[in-house]
């Protein structure tokens, strides 16, 4: 199947990008990885790398050529011959038909951007904006999630959000045109959800025998919308640190909330479900030898060591092109929370980051990889974090080896030309396979700020 080449976002207010040249001439043989492409935006010039192996075909676009973000530019196929002509009568935008077009209000489209070179949609986690309201600019209009990480987008234009194209929870195609902002107040929005839900279907069925329907009564109630939820495949659970946490601690079995089709992830009100499932009687065992007991509070850690000339680079990038002063805590908030979420599956629930340093005071921020990357909001509650970020970067100390206690444990430090990083976990916060995850995504991200943050 031919890969489509996209015009990637290399910013959040990128509309198009110009292709400065064509690293490999139409019928070449690329291997994921392979620099294909050089484009530049009013920000850097970058290297477009091929995301999958076959040979170059169908380029559409010249050196010179000023391309908008998520048109396809060219295409990777399986053998050089396998030319293909882009399908006429569509928009090339939108991808709808001219008359779908033309009935939307006049104004700026706001269309899905790419985040990443590899990325083919976006899923809209929320709407920030009304259709109708007015927005400037710099507003936050909507977040987009990828497979990496969750972004604000800004509207990018003066003016009112006068149609919304597509609602919540819907995954959108890179250059599908998800908004319109219009220069005058529009007398009536244009809100949209081009996905939408099939209604269930209304059944009719015979009343069970009155002894399968006390049986049935006494079952806990399980919420509508969780109960055609099948049990994550492999048998890995997926669950908030915080639920992970309080059922270890009241001897509570999260598998039963699969079992009795609970979806995943699991928050801290699913275990009132748990609670109230019925008792199972225990299987006789033997004996109770020490070597069965499971050691579910015994310490574990994982040690990393990355290059620091990655991180170092971002932040002297940010302060010399854009004039942000940028302390290195916040990206590390950034990539710790958009990794703890990727392995723990948790798109909806609030992540908290408790972060602490000697001699410094202790702070904490919910969501660090859902806010603006400088100004991540401060949280004030006592709720207990899903995370800690301890900082040593600024001490004599590269590594320390703790008990992790309510939370557990993420430890930056920084040796000469390295950033240590350590993770001190039970397995009541993580999974051995989820911590080994965890600690390989957040160095991964590390090492190529950029690259992840873009």
């Amino acid at each position: 199947m031919p890969h489509d080449i996209i015009m990637p976002a290399l910013g959040m207010t990128q509309d198009s990008g110009r292709i400065i040249a064509w690293l490999k001439q139409p019928g070449d043989p690329v291997r994921a990885g392979d620099a294909i492409m050089e484009v530049e935006t009013d920000k850097a010039t970058m290297e477009v790398e091929a995301q999958a192996d076959g040979f170059l075909t169908d380029i559409r676009a010249a050196a010179g050529d000023d391309i908008p973000v998520g048109n396809v530019v060219a295409k990777i196929s399986e053998t050089a011959e396998d030319a293909e002509t882009a399908p006429g009568g569509t928009d090339p935008v939108s991808g709808g038909t001219p008359t779908e077009t033309d009935i939307l209000p006049d104004g700026r489209t706001i269309i899905m951007p790419a985040l990443g070179m590899a990325q083919d949609s976006g899923l809209i986690v929320s709407w920030r904006k009304a259709a109708g309201d007015a927005v400037k600019a710099d507003d936050v209009l909507l977040e987009v999630e990828t497979d990496k990480s969750v972004m604000e987008v800004e509207a990018g234009h003066d003016g009112y959000l006068a149609a919304i194209l597509a609602g919540t929870q819907q995954a959108v195609p890179v250059g599908s045109v998800i908004a319109v902002i219009s220069a005058q107040k529009p007398e009536k929005p244009v809100q949209r959800n081009a996905v939408s839900a099939p209604k269930p279907a209304v059944e009719t069925s015979e009343a069970p025998p009155s002894g399968q329907q006390k049986r049935m009564e006494t079952q806990p109630a399980v919420p509508a919308t969780q109960q055609a939820a099948a049990p994550h495949p492999g048998g890995r659970l997926l669950a908030s640190p915080k639920t992970r946490r309080l059922a270890q601690e009241e001897g509570l079995d999260l598998a039963r909330l699969a079992e009795h089709g609970v979806a995943q992830p699991f928050h801290v009100s699913d275990l009132e479900v748990l609670r109230a499932l019925p008792v199972s009687a225990p299987e006789p065992v033997a004996s109770a030898a020490p070597a069965e007991i499971p050691a579910q509070s015994s310490a574990m850690n994982i040690r990393a060591r990355i290059p620091a000339a990655g991180c170092d680079e971002f932040i002297r990038w940010l302060a010399e092109d854009g004039h942000i002063e940028l302390q290195p805590v916040f990206v590390w908030l950034r990539f710790a929370a958009s990794a703890l979420r990727k392995v723990t599956g948790l798109q909806a629930e609030d992540l908290i980051v408790e972060s602490t340093a000697p001699k410094r005071a202790t702070k904490r921020f919910t969501n660090p990889d859902r806010t603006r990357l400088s100004e991540p909001h401060e949280d004030e509650s006592d709720t207990i974090p899903s995370l800690i970020l301890r900082d040593l970067s600024r001490t004599l100390l590269t590594e320390i080896h703790l008990s992790a206690t309510h939370a557990a444990v993420l430890t930056i430090g920084r040796d000469r030309e390295a950033i240590t990083i350590g993770l001190d976990f039970t397995t009541a916060h993580f999974s051995e396979d989820d911590a080994v995850q965890f600690v390989t995504d957040f160095a991964e991200h590390m090492q190529e700020p950029l690259r992840h943050i873009v």
